[in-house]
């Protein structure tokens, strides 16, 4: 949807009035595919037609015509309309359903009809429209430099970020630093609907983003967007929850709510508490080190051989989707992640896994189904899927009662029965519902007096049939005579076509078929009658009762809300214990001091592939050691290393255990990521382009506390000056910055900063020769790589031995040659030459000038020669 400006309807006199009440409508949301109901279809026209005919692979066909011209016109059966929706939504577009809400029988002319909801990718809570496993977010974002906000806007940030989950009413707000940070953020939230204000800035740093929605300045105005959410939170303030200096964020998540409430055309129960989140409280990720971790996608853009392919075996999708999160927000707060990794330690010994799971099993999804109920679109399924959810709680708690830690406490007393709403469930909905209110036959017997009488007539009551036609055969003296009934032509009287002249004078011919003829009398008409009344009224009272579940519903929206928290949380940490058990994982020890000390540590993802052939590994990164240089050669493992030691620092500021025989952690604040080559060729840039922007972020923004990954800087260009960025960044990095860095390089060069700064040290990944072939080790090994096996490796590869002999002798050629020192000479410490700044030839004129000897024209000469010279 676009701005809420609508376009003026053009003169529709010539229409007809079908045709002008749908162009009315459809002036509305020009920019939205109109799903026009009429009777069993769903229609579209004009240019709507067109575009899904082409999207849906659906005919295209006409309806009348308009200015001479035929109307454009394609249709889906309302009953599967799902899958339509299913299809557009995947393909970032939204519709608008209008059905018919007037009375057709009673209509003059066309039946009214209105919008009833708008379906964006974002907002949709269908189930059939969503990934149960993947979060469904909708985001909004404004910068600093949109016109009005700079001026009412004390903030300091650079952009203001809201984000919501329709199916669960998470609804939070963030204000990120940076574009770094901004593009960071999105792409853990991976949106699939991204509202901006019309007037941003710089669109290219959204510009490759899904589901991009224009908005009007005026929606992201902050004392409306303050307004608003009080009203929607029965609040004068927000101070409550701790958002109200957020200026940013709170226009951001103005303009969102106003947006789901546009669409949603519904009250929003379930959206009770806006969150503020800080990238302080958690280990920042960019967008770089999230790609290259493969947290949740792998570099192919899939699922699998992914870090949450690996971990995730949760038994409901809404602790599937939990886990997630948590992946992509690691936690610093030691008192949350030490109660996480106690809680899993606990599950383990007292050998809760497997019965937790069992239970939670048969939960489902109750996170989504509570958000339906709120937003009344819940289907009987729906409710009978809550209904059974219910009923497990209390097994659930005899188990939790087995644990004596205090979350599984805490998580239990979350998580208690709820036996009166479990009651009223059990009593309204049959045990298996149908799909639909309009199929009927979904409040279970006994549930309403009313209802129940209406039912028994509306089968037709069954006893009064049997009674007939008892009566009709002694009457007529015809034994095959039956009564029957069919929706098409109701009930009759059914005799073969022997015996049809033998029938009595009152009856009246109904049908006629080939061996039988079918009759009617004035008391089973009445009774038909009675029945199909019976029917409607039946339907009407079912819908009526149904909506009236939703009120009953609604006031434990909150418990049901803080029930399906618990259960997910409940879910992640089980699913901890048992990827602990299963695959062999260890409790890492955290501490604040800085180091990671890690003892066979192993790659997530790595050793599942490889079966019993991965070699373990340690990492020692202390205060005294702080930077690895890692040498060997390629394929020997260095990449793999680098990324293990980052997910096992990840894994434990997620509260998981560790592939590794032991590991002390010290918490990190960043983790940084320069791994891989790729071009980035929609934006224009070269592999060694994005390769000097990775690394000028992380050298930017690392610090002492953070764990920096960085493999072959410089080897995207030539190689004295790839050799001389990868030396002065290790530098930086080592006396500057003092971060944990593991800095992998074929610059044997490098292996001589050993020698002069005390805080780095070398290790390399061996491989050995056999036969002209090369063995790789993958042991990591104090020290510098004896050699680096390019030859042996490019053997292997399938280069001819022809390339292969004169590489030989050229590698000798080479060697014999005395390339250039990169070592300062004695007299200058690395410090020095790090730390002091070129100066600029402005500033060395300026150094040397006389001011007081100069006349006001020279004065203004030189003013022009410095500027020239900047």
């Amino acid at each position: 949807m676009n701005a809420n400006v609508k376009p003026p309807v053009a003169n529709l006199d010539h229409h007809t009035p079908m045709m002008r009440q749908y162009l009315t409508i459809k002036a509305e949301f020009p920019h939205i595919l109109i799903f026009y109901r009429m009777g069993d279809f769903y229609e579209l026209f004009f240019d709507d037609a067109k575009k899904a005919a082409d999207l849906l692979d659906i005919s295209l066909t006409a309806r009348g015509k308009t200015g001479g011209n035929a109307i454009p016109m394609a249709g889906v059966p309302y009953h599967a309309v799902e899958n339509y929706l299913a299809k557009l939504v995947a393909l970032g577009e939204s519709v608008a359903l209008c059905e018919q809400i007037g009375d057709p029988a009673t209509s003059k002319g066309p039946v009214e009809r209105k919008v009833v909801r708008v379906i964006t990718p974002g907002t949709v809570s269908d189930e059939a429209l969503l990934a149960d496993r993947q979060d469904n977010l909708i985001v909004a974002i404004v910068d600093k430099k949109t016109t009005h906000l700079a001026k009412k806007s004390n903030s300091t940030p650079a952009f203001g970020l809201a984000y919501l989950d329709m199916t669960s009413g998470r609804f939070v707000l963030t204000e990120p630093q940076t574009n770094e940070q901004l593009q960071a953020e999105l792409q853990r939230l991976s949106p699939v609907e991204l509202l901006y204000p019309e007037s941003m800035a710089n669109v290219d740093l959204i510009a490759q983003q899904k589901g991009l929605r224009r908005r009007p300045e005026w929606e992201f105005d902050l004392e409306t967007s303050i307004n608003l959410l009080n009203q929607q939170f029965n609040t004068k303030e927000l101070v409550g929850f701790g958002v109200e200096d957020k200026h940013l964020g709170l226009c951001a998540a103005g303009c969102l709510f106003q947006y789901v409430k546009d669409t949603q055309r519904t009250a929003l129960p379930h959206i009770r508490a806006i969150i503020s989140e800080s990238a302080n409280t958690g280990v920042v990720l960019d967008a770089a080190t999230r790609r290259n971790l493969e947290l949740t996608q792998n570099l192919q853009g899939g699922f699998e051989n992914t870090l949450a392919a690996i971990l995730d075996k949760s038994a409901t999708p809404m602790g599937s989707r939990l886990l997630k999160r948590w992946l992509h927000f690691p936690l610093r707060d030691l008192t949350v992640l030490n109660s996480r990794q106690d809680t899993v330690a606990d599950i383990i010994n007292t050998d809760l896994a497997q019965p937790i799971h069992g239970l939670l099993k048969g939960l489902g999804d109750v996170e989504r189904i509570i958000a339906r109920i709120a937003l009344r679109s819940a289907r009987p399924r729906d409710f009978a899927r809550l209904r059974h959810a219910l009923q497990q709680l209390p097994s659930l708690q005899e188990a939790l009662n087995e644990s004596q830690a205090p979350y599984l406490k805490t998580l239990a007393q979350q998580s208690q029965p709820m036996p009166t709403l479990q009651a009223l469930l059990e009593h309204a909905i049959i045990e298996s519902p149908p799909v639909l209110i309009r199929d009927g036959g979904v409040i279970a017997a006994g549930y309403h007096d009313e209802l129940d009488v209406l039912r028994d007539l509306s089968d037709g009551a069954t006893q009064f049939l049997a009674e007939l036609e008892q009566r009709e055969k002694e009457r007529t003296g015809i034994q095959s005579l039956k009564v029957g009934y069919n929706k098409v032509h109701g009930f009759f009287i059914e005799i073969s076509r022997s015996a049809a002249n033998d029938v009595p004078e009152d009856y009246i011919r109904r049908q006629t078929l080939k061996n039988n003829e079918r009759f009617i009398t004035e008391e089973l008409k009445q009774h038909e009658h009675k029945v199909l009344n019976a029917q409607s009224q039946f339907l009407a009272l079912e819908k009526r009762l149904y909506q009236e579940l939703f009120d009953q519903v609604l006031p434990e929206l909150a418990t049901l809300q803080q029930l399906s928290q618990s259960i997910a949380e409940l879910d992640v940490l089980t699913t901890f214990a048992e990827r602990a058990v299963t695959l062999n994982y260890v409790k890492p020890t955290l501490v604040k001091q800085t180091g990671i000390n890690i003892e066979g540590g192993r790659h997530v993802v790595v050793e599942q592939m490889t079966a019993d052939r991965f070699i373990a590994n340690p990492v020692l990164l202390t205060e005294q050691r702080k930077m690895l240089v890692i040498t060997g050669p390629n394929m020997g493992g260095k990449s793999t290393y680098m990324r293990q030691t980052a997910l096992i620092v990840l894994l434990a500021h997620v509260g998981c255990f560790v592939p590794a025989d032991s590991a002390t952690i010290g918490l990190v604040d960043r983790i940084f990521t320069r791994i891989g080559a790729s071009d980035d060729l929609a934006s224009g840039r070269s592999t060694f382009m994005v390769e000097m922007t990775e690394t000028a972020n992380i050298l930017h923004n690392a610090t002492d506390k953070s764990l920096v990954l960085l493999d072959e800087i410089g080897r995207g260009t030539s190689t004295y000056d790839g050799l001389s960025l990868a030396w002065a960044c290790a530098e930086m990095l080592a006396l500057k910055t003092k971060a944990l860095t593991l800095f992998a390089t074929h610059y044997f060069e490098l292996t001589l900063l050993a020698e002069q700064i005390d805080t780095l040290a070398n290790v390399h990944l061996d491989a050995v020769e056999h036969n002209d072939s090369i063995i790789f080790m993958h042991a990591v090994q104090e020290g510098a790589a004896s050699k680096s096996f390019g030859l042996q490796v490019a053997q292997l590869a399938g280069v001819p031995k022809a390339v292969i002999n004169r590489a030989k002798q050229r590698l000798s050629e080479l060697e014999s040659q005395q390339p250039p020192s990169l070592l300062p000479e004695k007299s200058e410490t690395f410090e020095q030459l790090l730390l002091t700044p070129v100066e600029h030839p402005a500033i060395t004129s300026l150094h040397e000038l006389n001011v007081d000897d100069l006349s006001p024209k020279q004065a203004l000469d030189l003013l022009y020669e410095l500027k020239k010279q900047l």
